[in-house]
This record gives structure tokens, sequence and C-alpha cells, in this order.
């Protein structure tokens, strides 16, 4: 049987206005395992964002609990260009989390971030290379290559497809699924995209009104 990765029990979310708190969330229970892909569905306004900002612990105010059974998530955002720093190559942009994470020599450090590159599929050239130079395909490997860098198995991913066109999102969702059967890792898919959704996860959760409505197979 596939390991934990996430497990939610009975999670109430809140926001703050003024005195009084106002609820986002209610009674959200579900768990991911690894290897899988969870579609996160809902419209604006549903929750989505303050659930996965309750998963990556950057809001305090929820009550139930919220367990991680591997390292914490790493983002992969719908801007890869947003998220890459302009003023610095690939190579030291994927560096970075391995000098903080420490244990690592330069040379290891080199050699893993031009692993992750081949990886996904980009030339270990693209090391030298700026965020600039890069098509917006290229560098959203580039963001999925520096969320997998420390090892994580645990990946939220927030509209990950929506800036790119269709012949490069398809190109993108076989690299998801490789990596998912090769490195077992687990997504948490956030989309409003019910068509990649399907083409993606084997299972969707459903927000609306504060609520899961529907948490199923897809």
């Amino acid at each position: 049987m596939a390991e934990k990765v996430l497990e939610l029990k009975h999670v109430n979310a809140f926001y703050k206005e003024g005195k009084q708190k106002k609820q986002v969330l209610e009674d959200i229970s579900f768990t991911l395992y690894e290897g899988e892909i969870a579609g996160l569905v809902g419209e604006s306004g549903s929750g989505k964002s303050t659930l996965c900002k309750c998963v990556l612990g950057l809001l305090k105010e929820y009550e139930g609990e919220i367990t991680h059974y591997t390292k914490r998530p790493q983002m992969v955002f719908q801007d890869p260009f947003g998220s890459l720093n302009p003023k610095k190559t690939i190579g030291w942009i994927l560096e970075e989390p391995l000098k903080v994470q420490g244990g690592y020599s330069k040379e290891e450090r080199r050699k893993r971030a031009e692993k992750m590159l081949v990886q996904v599929h980009l030339p270990k050239e693209f090391y030298r290379r700026y965020p600039g130079e890069l098509s917006g395909g290229q560098r959203q490997r580039v963001s999925i290559a520096l969320a997998l860098i420390t090892g994580t198995k645990f990946i939220l991913a927030d509209e990950p497809l929506s800036a790119l066109d269709v012949t490069v999102q398809a190109q993108m969702i076989e690299l998801l699924k490789e990596l998912q059967k090769k490195e077992k890792i687990c997504y948490l898919f956030v989309s409003h995209d019910l068509d990649v959704v399907s083409m993606l996860c084997s299972r969707v959760l459903f927000l609306k009104d504060r609520k899961v409505e529907e948490y199923a197979d897809i």
C-alpha cells in the first residue's frame, strides 16, 4: 500500500476582518498518497488558495490537523518567469536550495543541477543561461526541476499550465506523469481547467462554499 504524504482532518480555516473572523474552509478532510496526482478544483473564492496556504504552513488561523509524512511540499507556480530570478543563471537558481539545505560541495551542487535539467528534458548547457533566454515551457521545466532538486516527494502545483499554449501543456502533462512514475512524486494540482485535470489527475477534490463537495476518482 502506498505511503501517506499528507493528511488533513477536520480543517476549518479563518481570516480576520477587523475583530471578526471569516470562515473560509469548513471541515476539510482528505489524504494524499505517494505517487498520486490529485486535482484541486473550485471557482474563484471557493477556498483553493486558502487550502494551499494551510498545507504550506503559511496560514496559522485554522483548526484541525494537518500532518506531513514527508518533507514539506515544494511549489510550482503559474508564472515561471515571475518565480525565477531573471538576474541569475539557471545553474545559480537550481543550486540555491542546495546551498540552504547544506551538505553539498560546489561540484556536487553543479552535478545535481545538471542532472535535474536532464531529468526535465533540458540540455545541460542551460545551466549557464538566464530565464529570459528560455521559452515559457522551458522556464516551467526549470521550475519543476527547482521543486524537485532537494528530494521532495510532494509538489503543490498552482495553475502551472495555464500560461502555456495547448501543445506545450500536453508536453508538460507527459513530463509530470513521467516524474510521478519514476520518482513516485505526489502532486496536489490546483486548476480551474477540468480538461487538464481529467488528463492528469486520478482523483479530484472539488471545493465549493467552503466545503468539499465531491472527492472521487475521475
